[in-house]
């Protein structure tokens, strides 16, 4: 593979504190050289020389939660379909989630979705393994065997684990072989019949709504299980400022405890939902604007580790319905840059927080080889235009599924170029 050089551009990567006018030059899917140096040394003999004229370069981003339909749902998106939409959104890895049928809860599921991704993906594609056996909250998957066929973390996805004596079996079994068990906390009582924000609008609305204690509560249980068992927590998708709160004391006792926030819980809240709009209808539920806001700050001072796109694809037959009987779940793939990139424009995040959240963060997190552009590294990045502005239209939509929460919106910041291992699969 020849050598390309892209000159001319802003490197951000937060994982060499790196934030300097240079260039990235690239030698077989490698990283060459980064920054200004990278602009100093110039192109060796024969290499392709892509002007980016003021764009900024960033590593790959890394989603840690991406939910598609292979197997067994493949008309709402398939491992090819969701590499298309990541590639175009920057991102270089994505992590499935195990929820589909049959569930990634033994080696030859885990051994299928890698060899599918091999033949069709663009992008690197990681899966994660249940924790339960079906996602039954009963008996343990096999971890070990699991993570060494190459899942790089054990969940259940949209599931809770009820007992609290599963969740200290699952955390101590991680721990002796340092996987990341990774949980999404809805107490099934609480949440039950709830369908959004508990509180004046959803009464409103006259829909029934989920307290943040539904999600507090569990919270709280399984920081006490990680720091009982020592174990590697990650909680996938908090929402409110109670949760950010019990996550910020457990990291003050020393418990080896991250967390994830979606972009949704970043850029909307309750009052999207506007007239019973069902692509806000989310899990966790959108919050209200202090509770953004304080996710927000959780985000600015490290409480909150990384930043997903929870991209979950529904087609018409689950979203066309009443608000209370629509499926939860969004589309998040393509948009997951640029919405962040509005907390940058604002003046609320700065830019190098940003990528280390969606990019470096969960690289580091998950063990993965992407999120940085130090020499030696695989060739992941991406070439945006920070200032570049973009309509969300449906007919422009790479994913199978078009149930995004940011439809018709006006964005800040677009992609011009994907590069996966020093080949580009995206341009813009």
């Amino acid at each position: 593979m020849s050598a390309t050089l892209f000159k001319n551009a802003r490197i951000v990567d937060p994982s060499q504190k790196m934030e300097e006018d240079g260039a990235v030059l690239v030698q077989d899917g490698k990283v060459v050289a980064s920054g200004a140096d990278a602009m100093n040394q110039g192109a060796p003999e024969g290499a392709k020389v892509i002007d980016c004229r003021g764009a900024t370069i960033i590593p790959g981003l890394v989603d840690a939660r991406v939910f598609v339909g292979e197997p067994g749902a493949e008309h709402r998106e398939t491992i090819a379909s969701a590499s298309n939409a990541a590639a175009a959104g920057g991102v270089t890895s994505i992590i499935l989630m195990p929820d589909t049928d049959p569930v990634i809860d033994d080696v030859a599921l885990v051994e299928f979705v890698l060899r599918t991704a091999r033949e069709t993906a663009s992008v690197h594609v990681h899966p994660s393994a249940a924790i339960t056996k079906g996602l039954r909250g009963e008996e343990l998957s096999e971890f070990g065997l699991l993570h060494d066929a190459g899942a790089v973390a054990v969940t259940e996805g949209r599931k809770t684990l009820c007992s609290a004596q599963t969740m200290r079996r699952a955390l101590t079994y991680a721990r002796d072989m340092d996987i990341v068990v990774s949980h999404s906390t809805q107490d099934a009582d609480l949440g039950a019949s709830g369908v959004m924000n508990e509180g004046l609008l959803a009464s409103w609305l006259g829909l029934p709504g989920i307290p943040r204690e539904a999600e507090a509560i569990p919270l709280q249980r399984d920081l006490m299980l990680a720091a009982l068992t020592k174990g590697r927590y990650h909680a996938a998708e908090i929402s409110t400022a109670m949760s950010a709160a019990a996550i910020r004391q457990a990291k003050d006792r020393g418990s080896r405890v991250t967390a994830g926030i979606s972009i949704n819980h970043l850029s909307l809240n309750e009052n999207d939902i506007g007239e019973y709009r069902t692509f806000f209808r989310l899990s966790p539920p959108l919050r209200s604007e202090d509770d953004r806001q304080a996710m927000i700050a959780a985000l600015k001072d490290g409480t909150i580790d990384i930043i997903v796109s929870s991209h979950d694809p529904q087609d018409v037959d689950t979203k066309r319905l009443p608000f209370a009987e629509a499926a939860s779940g969004a589309i998040g793939l393509e948009t997951l840059l640029s919405a962040a990139l509005r907390l940058y424009h604002n003046g609320e995040v700065p830019l190098s927080r940003l990528i280390e959240a969606l990019s470096t963060a969960p690289a580091r997190l998950f063990g993965l080889p992407g999120g940085t552009l130090r020499p030696g590294a695989p060739a992941d990045l991406a070439v945006l235009d920070v200032d570049a502005p973009w309509l969300v239209q449906e007919a422009n939509i790479r994913s199978l599924s078009k149930n995004t929460s940011f439809e018709n919106a006006r964005m800040q910041g677009k992609v011009l170029q994907t590069v996966v291992a020093g080949r580009t699969v995206y341009t813009a």
